[in-house]
């Protein structure tokens, strides 16, 4: 028998399409769970054909938050093996601190939303210096919008910090952040596969929700309803809505260089047009990306096929 791949996943749903096509191909896989895992570091071989990293960075919402460090120190065992790691322990890093993806934006000189980052409530209000308001106060580590306060003044956010509400999460790191409006309501996800670009999508948003998972979303932009196979059969509507896009050449340029540079082999970045002055801004870097729902219907072709053989070329 073959050494199966091995999916690192905690949630139960989001990767449903993949098992799917990995069985349809007969190609064998294993699960493995980051919130009770155990490895040796003395070993000097591993079972696995391959390893493919879908720790999520808000695991910690449910009840996974010992996988989020442990998960760094195992992806680096498995490479000091060379096993082939997908999303490795370079991409996972980023991927856990928005604080070190505003640092990667701002070394290859691409824009996003003005910020500070602060460890301490006491700091909140002067890290908000300089900044237009409103505000957001984001988690370092989030995902899925955990973490994310949108504050409308200045007396507002020091009411909070001073009443000790505002929620630095796991590594008690965040970024004060000036809040964006999106022109026409809609932000841009681009997705990325072995540091190339897969696809593109716009997500439409009333700017009240921060939650804009696209295996979530209910509905493209012409009203049609869409099949979540990624998500529970009795999965609340989100309202959102999408259609496919193509963005501008030197956006997929930029978004092709940021994932092949911060090592994200599978991944979605995302941003928007700033209504206030129509510049373009990056603001989220996803090494976790589960695609948008019912793809063949919004972008023209199944992504899960194309991850597979991604997986298999890897492996090989």
């Amino acid at each position: 028998m073959p050494k199966p791949f091995a999916i690192y996943h905690e949630h139960p749903d989001w990767f449903r399409p993949l098992f799917a096509e990995l069985e349809r191909r007969d190609i064998p896989f294993v699960r493995l769970d980051p919130r009770a895992h155990v490895y040796d570091p003395a070993e000097k071989s591993s079972p696995y054909a391959l390893v493919f990293n879908r720790m999520s960075p808000s695991a910690y919402l449910r009840g996974g938050v010992q996988g989020m460090f442990f998960t760094l120190g195992f992806m680096a065992h498995l490479e000091r093996l060379g096993v082939p790691v997908v999303n490795g322990s370079k991409g996972f890093a980023i991927e856990i601190s928005k604080a070190r993806q505003l640092t990667l934006l701002e070394s290859l000189g691409l824009p996003y939303p003005k910020a500070r980052v602060i460890n301490h409530a006491s700091k909140a209000v002067e890290a908000s210096e300089g900044l237009r308001f409103p505000i957001v106060v984001k988690a370092n580590i989030g995902g899925s919008g955990a973490g994310i306060v949108k504050f409308a003044s200045r007396d507002v956010l020091a009411a909070a910090a001073s009443a000790n509400q505002l929620d630095f999460g796991v590594d008690h790191t965040a970024l004060v952040q000036e809040y964006i409006p999106a022109r026409a309501q809609h932000i841009t996800r681009v997705e990325t596969l072995g540091g190339k670009y897969l696809y593109a999508i716009k997500v439409y948003t009333t700017g009240e929700s921060f939650n804009l998972c696209p295996a979530d979303i209910c509905q493209r932009a012409d009203g049609v309803e869409l099949v979540r196979a990624a998500c529970p059969v009795n999965a609340p509507k989100t309202g959102l809505k999408v259609e496919g896009y193509t963005p501008p050449p030197e956006v997929i340029s930029a978004c092709e260089r940021l994932m092949q540079t911060a090592g994200i082999d599978v991944g979605g970045i995302e941003y928007m047009i700033d209504d206030r002055d129509g510049k373009l801004v990056y603001y989220d870097i996803n090494a976790l990306s589960n695609f948008v729902a019912d793809a063949v219907n919004v972008v023209g072709f199944d992504p899960f096929a194309r991850l597979v053989d991604y997986l298999v070329k890897r492996a090989s």
